[in-house]
């Protein structure tokens, strides 16, 4: 007997999770049992990544000891070194790049590994993805990459590579509170994704990669630029209700406002405004009256919607902030949802039933012979 799901598989269950829920109508979304905002204020990036490892926050002697361990597992490997100029000559994205140099990467199927094996490629894959990502944006440049440092975490290190500079404590702890906000979000497309191809018994490198194809799509991990181009856009404060309206009627989408889960304040947006805040600009000043007037616009012109700030709106203005350059915005995301993705992978790797669902054909009759 089939049963017709909704249209994006809306409101439908599909597995159980230990790894963390969102609650949309309480504006809540936590990582196990910790709210995963607290976390972000309260924890260093490599203890809430020991969370998503090992499923339990680390005492003193294990977040160093982590800490060390994944940052030595920062330096890419000979082969996938030596092909990243010619995957930065093609031109493509650095997320595309960082799928192709990603496949390089040995992995044992997950479906025959001891749960050893494949906890060691998951924290491989999640290391090496900033450098791979850092090294794609500065070949792209005409500029050498830059080496990971041990002696730095994750965030500072990121920024590092990006930029040669070794960045402020601000600008550092910054970067990590967003990276701990953004490691996982429910049971999004391309964690979806990731499960899917786990399902299947493939290993860790083709979970992350197919998630990677989905996270790249402008409905899902590529708005933060798209939200910040929106600001460019308007320009001024006179031309919010014009530019709105003009959206609006068009039945274009207002980049940055909005989320499938959410019906109140996104708590990742609060907590970037907070973090933008700190050091108030020109853009943070602006963007704080864009979004006051968009929100007030969009209630007027969609009621009912619940429509607020989402997380990509002030994910834009804190690494603008933090001198991330817009084609990274959503690279830099995907150094933490990479995480997720792995452990999502893992969990799922656990369960020997593929992922196998079915369409309803509705194409002419088949002709019978």
């Amino acid at each position: 007997m089939l049963i017709d799901a909704p249209k994006g598989l809306k409101d439908v269950v599909v597995t159980t999770t230990l790894i963390g829920d969102v609650n949309g109508a309480a504006g809540y979304y936590h990582y196990r049992e910790h709210d995963a905002i607290e976390l972000a204020r309260t924890r260093s990036f490599e203890d809430v990544w020991f969370l998503f490892a090992e499923g339990r926050l680390p005492n003193p002697d294990e977040s160093a000891l982590f800490a060390r361990q994944t940052a030595e597992l920062r330096t890419l490997p000979a082969a996938i070194r030596e092909v990243l100029p010619a995957v930065a000559r093609s031109g493509c994205t650095a997320l595309a790049g960082l799928r192709t140099a990603l496949s390089m990467l040995p992995a044992q199927p997950m479906w025959d590994a001891p749960m050893s094996t494949r906890k060691a490629d998951a924290l491989k894959v999640s290391a090496l993805t900033p450098t791979i990502l850092a090294a794609l944006h500065r070949l792209k440049l005409g500029l050498d990459p830059v080496n990971p440092r041990v002696d730095l975490s994750t965030s500072a290190n990121w920024l590092y590579m990006l930029t040669g500079q070794e960045p402020s404590t601000w600008a550092s702890r910054a970067v990590e509170q967003y990276l701990i906000a953004t490691i996982d979000h429910g049971f999004n497309a391309s964690t979806f994704t990731a499960r899917v191809v786990a399902s299947a018994g493939a290993d860790v490198v083709s979970a992350v990669t197919a998630a990677i194809g989905t996270f790249s799509g402008p409905l899902h991990g590529g708005a933060p630029d798209r939200a910040l181009e929106a600001l460019d856009l308007i320009g001024t404060p006179d031309n919010i209700d014009a530019w709105v309206r003009e959206r609006i009627e068009q039945g274009d989408r207002i980049m940055g406002f909005g989320h499938a889960v959410y019906k109140t304040e996104d708590p990742r947006a609060r907590l970037l405004k907070e973090i933008a805040l700190e050091k108030p600009t020109r853009l943070t000043e602006f963007a704080v009256t864009v979004e006051r007037r968009v929100t007030e616009l969009l209630a007027e012109l969609k009621p009912g919607r619940q429509l607020y700030a989402n997380v990509e709106f002030y994910a834009g203005v804190v690494m603008e902030q933090c001198g991330i350059p817009r084609e990274m915005f959503t690279p830099t995301f995907a150094c933490s949802r990479v995480i997720g993705w792995c452990a999502n992978a893992l969990e799922q790797s656990e369960d020997t039933k593929i992922i196998r669902p079915v369409a309803r054909y509705t194409g002419p009759a088949p002709l019978i012979r």
